[in-house]
């Protein structure tokens, strides 16, 4: 178990497409996309341990629900919005596809100086974007990386107005 756990993050970290495929369709595979969400969040917060401790702290809980968030917009924007004539695919699929695409976030644990958290929490994000078009390309059965890529652009957008206008709600 803990080998082929290990094994699914460094495939996921390869974003080897395969990976993606087997999770999507491993039920099984969900509580270990849940961990690789809280061990990228957990070694972000060693990363940025200098910014203090409560990184550390909430952010495994702030990752958890924003994965889960991400995945419901995701296939609410995927699947009903922009589907292919193959997309069929849950809410669980893109929980698993998008909780591997997390993996690259490990390396964000190498942040602890001011000058390499820049240059390895920047790096984890463009890494973990590619790692989430493929992801949401397997789990959404699309033919062209172009349409993964613009369906996370618009959830992103999406989360982002949302999360202004809460913020701007709790002012």
């Amino acid at each position: 178990m803990k080998t082929s756990f290990i094994k699914r993050i460094f495939r996921a970290i390869k974003i080897d497409p395969d990976l993606y495929e087997e999770v999507e369709h491993d039920k099984s595979a969900t509580f270990q996309a849940a961990a690789v969400v809280v061990l990228s969040s957990l070694a972000a917060g060693v990363g940025a341990i200098h910014l203090g401790v409560s990184n550390f702290i909430f952010g495994p809980i702030i990752s958890l629900a924003s994965w889960y968030f991400w995945a419901f917009l995701i296939f609410i924007v995927g699947t009903k919005l922009f589907p292919d004539k193959q997309t069929k695919s849950d809410h669980g699929e893109l929980l698993r596809t998008i909780g591997f695409s997390s993996a690259p976030g490990l390396i964000r644990i190498f942040g602890f100086t001011p000058e390499l958290m820049t240059v390895t929490f920047i790096g984890s994000s463009f890494w973990m974007l590619a790692c989430m078009v493929v992801a949401v390309r397997q789990a959404l059965d699309y033919k062209s990386l172009w349409k993964a890529l613009g369906v996370v652009v618009v959830c992103w957008f999406i989360q982002a107005i949302l999360l202004f206008l809460i913020l701007l709600a709790l002012r």
